[in-house]
């Protein structure tokens, strides 16, 4: 792993397919945002030979902007696949967003993966690396997924990466710190004017010799002296380390005995902790510089990607049922098993249509295949989102994307990633079985988007454009909802975060063409009687011929909240024509569908009919739906209305040094604390009830007052009545609306 006494070289050019499972590695990067994963992607691919300078590949465009937004925004907002050779293997390098924003293209990463590189850069704040990076930990902690640790930016000044191991020691070490160790040491060269001394090398702990990149391709050199002491001291802790935790009990009898334990043996057990996912090594990388072909550290990175991480052989697969949920076992990584393939990930080319990106768990894919694709859809807790959806489609082309390349594939074995197109209106997250035994993965879970944008077609051109736009949109990405909200008239699309609504917003206008607006995100509010109150509904109109008659008087009283609406009817004497009765209620359903002060639904009353008057001949049922109206409206006129508001069930999960903070910010937007529970890693879970009137866009406020640590989910729990002087100033901002309308 980068400790060999021979040079290395790399198998040239871009991947061809694989054609065993056993060749192929599938690794993600993660990290917080400008830790420099797509650079370290960028340095990686060049090393091994499939870039022609360092981030450029023929077209002139990055290896993972598609549309060119990246390049535009600065940063990564979706997954890409980057495959490379080295040394006889297909890697696939998956570089996923930092920003939190962008967790569902994160966590399709994950899914894809075989092992994780989790980047941290050692020039930025502690806290980014520790709030933005130790939740993803978890989760691959949780389902074992084997995980190394690289530092980047150690060539910019006052970096340490003694500093750096000790601190990823303690944000992933948890109660082991030396289950996090480094398996080589910086070297450094001279320093200049600034007293800044540039990285040119590594010293692999296990083998003791220097890589020398400082003439920009990687040489083999012995220590120099004054390095000796804490060589020896750092080697000694990885070797306890990795016997320890490879749980080698004889190499460690050996060891503490004395005896001298050589290389190859050692190696041969970092790559079982790695691949048990007991040891997270560390390893440094920095870009070429100028015309150089390799950076530091690339060429080990590489080596412990081949050598030190798993193959999908070796990666269980996700569970599987029929499409009715019997379960079926698992998939077996052969490519000549049954095919059972799954979408990590959808996109649209303007030129080639929508493109699935699709990871192959057993069997083998190929263009012109008939394939069974089912899906269930993915929410944000991991159920099913709406109607299972299945259909029989042809494989279109296969390819492996580079940059805005797609270099055809004949075929996708298992363990293989490949983009595909032609297939039809699949979905991310969808499965692909064979057309004659359909099947269907359990779907990986996702968080739920939390802050609302309300969009509204901008011209007459735009209208008919902007419900297919949003759909595939939110076919794309799991992580934005769509909603059509019948009480506010609103189409509002949930999103993680204000970087998504943005990008949401730019896919919308240059992917389909659809210009919007934004508009402010309504609450859906209610109204009801703060007291009991009468009313008489009067429809006389004679002008001629037939007429329209109808009176009604009724009785409005407040219910219990949730009670919904009762209608009694207490005519006596046939006042009101029993054909009519219903006529009157319907009209009163109407009247209350549309409110009575602020144009909200009325809710929880009970409107009682005590008389009225009828005509023999001019009465009707349409007269007397009018007169019911009319009399809910007189009764509301002569009592106070009172504006409810919806209000919502909140579970903050924050450090504990921010739980004061939040507490207090909750206080703040007229929140209730109910609760807190104490939770694992020096966190708290906050408990309370918030009116959704002021959490519209807390997503971006906790993200603010926790530096990025802090996560909350939400729930409606019920109405509730506004305080007044609020309840005013929302009705009277209503009025003006009306009004500009």
């Amino acid at each position: 792993m980068g400790d060999r006494t021979h040079a290395h070289t790399g198998a040239a050019g871009r991947a061809a397919a694989a054609d065993r499972p056993a060749s192929v590695r599938n690794v993600v990067l993660v990290g917080h945002s400008g830790a420099g994963k797509t650079t370290l992607v960028e340095a990686l691919a060049l090393t091994a030979g499939a870039l022609n300078r360092a981030g450029r590949v023929e077209d002139g465009t990055t290896v993972s902007d598609h549309d060119g937004i990246e390049q535009r925004r600065r940063r990564s907002v979706q997954l890409s696949l980057v495959p490379v050779e080295w040394d006889g293997f297909r890697i696939n390098l998956l570089d996923t967003p930092g920003h939190a924003d962008f967790v569902g293209e994160l966590r399709a990463g994950l899914r894809a993966a075989d092992a994780a590189l989790f980047v941290v850069s050692a020039a930025q704040e502690p806290d980014a690396v520790e709030g933005t990076t130790r939740a993803v930990w978890e989760e691959c902690a949780a389902v074992g997924m084997p995980r190394a640790v690289v530092v980047t930016h150690l060539d910019t000044a006052r970096t340490s990466f003694e500093e750096m191991t000790r601190l990823c020691g303690r944000i992933f070490g948890n109660d082991d710190p030396d289950a996090v160790l480094p398996l080589h040491l910086p070297v450094r060269g001279p320093e200049g004017p600034d007293g800044h001394a540039p990285l040119t090398g590594l010293t692999g702990l296990l083998s003791g010799r220097i890589s020398d990149y400082s003439s920009g391709e990687r040489q083999e050199a012995p220590p120099s002296g004054d390095r000796q002491g804490p060589l020896r001291e750092a080697r000694a802790r990885l070797i306890e380390g990795i016997i320890a935790e490879s749980e080698d009990e004889s190499l460690m009898d050996r060891y503490l005995g004395g005896e001298e334990i050589d290389v190859t043996t050692l190696v041969g057990d970092l790559e079982r902790a790695v691949a048990r996912g007991s040891f997270h090594p560390v390893l440094t990388a920095a870009p070429a510089a100028g015309d150089a072909r390799q950076g530091v550290g690339t060429v080990e990175l590489l080596d412990l990607i081949t050598r030190g991480l798993p193959s999908p052989e070796e990666h269980t697969p996700p569970a599987v049922t029929t499409p009715d949920g019997a379960r079926r076992p698992a998939p077996v990584c052969d490519p000549a098993a049954p095919l059972v393939a799954e979408i990590a990930k959808t996109s649209s080319d303007p030129y080639v249509g929508r493109i699935s990106l699709v990871r192959v768990f057993s069997g083998t894919l190929r263009p012109a295949d008939t394939v069974h694709v089912c899906g269930h859809g993915l929410t944000g807790d991991g159920e099913a989102a709406g109607a299972r959806h299945e259909a029989d489609v042809r494989v279109g082309a296969l390819s492996a994307p580079f940059g805005k390349q797609q270099r055809p594939l004949d075929h996708c074995v298992a363990g293989d990633l490949a983009c595909v197109s032609g297939l039809g209106g699949a979905e991310t997250g969808d499965t692909l079985s064979g057309n004659g035994d359909p099947l269907l993965m359990e779907p990986w879970t996702l968080p739920d988007p939390l802050l609302p944008l309300a969009v509204r077609a901008h011209g007459k051109a735009d209208e008919d454009k902007l419900s297919q736009g949003l759909a595939r949109l939110v076919a794309e990405d799991p992580t934005m909802r769509l909603e059509q909200n019948q009480d506010t008239r609103q189409v509002v699309l949930w999103c993680m975060g204000e970087a998504h609504t943005e990008v949401a917003l730019e896919h919308l206008r240059d992917r389909y063409g659809v210009q919007v607006d934004v508009e402010p995100h309504r609450v859906p509010l209610r109204e009801t009687f703060a007291a009991r109150a009468v009313g008489r509904g009067r429809h006389v109109k004679q002008s001629g011929g037939h007429g329209q008659y109808a009176v009604c008087e009724i009785q409005v009283e407040p219910l219990p909240a949730g009670a919904g609406i009762e209608f009694v009817d207490k005519v006596v004497g046939g006042s009101v024509p029993r054909q009519f009765i219903a006529s009157v209620e319907k009209g009163v359903r109407a009247q209350a569908a549309r409110g009575v002060a602020s144009g909200n639904p009325l809710v929880d009353v009970r409107v009682t009919l005590l008389d009225g008057k009828s005509h023999s001949v001019d009465s009707s049922d349409a007269a007397f739906q009018t007169a019911g109206a009319l009399a809910l409206r007189e009764a509301a006129a002569d009592t106070r209305i009172q504006l409810l508001e919806p209000v919502a069930r909140i579970g903050v999960l924050a450090p504990d040094d921010y739980v004061g903070a939040v507490m207090s910010d909750l206080a703040g937007r007229r929140g209730r604390v109910v609760g807190t529970e104490q939770s694992t890693g020096g966190r708290t879970l906050v408990r309370a009830e918030v009116p959704e009137t002021e959490i519209g866009g807390y997503v971006v406020d906790l993200r603010s007052l926790t530096h990025g640590t802090g996560r909350f989910d939400r729930a409606y729990a019920r109405h509730e009545p506004m305080p007044p002087q609020l309840a005013d100033r929302i009705r009277e901002s209503q009025e003006n609306s009306a009004k500009v309308r």
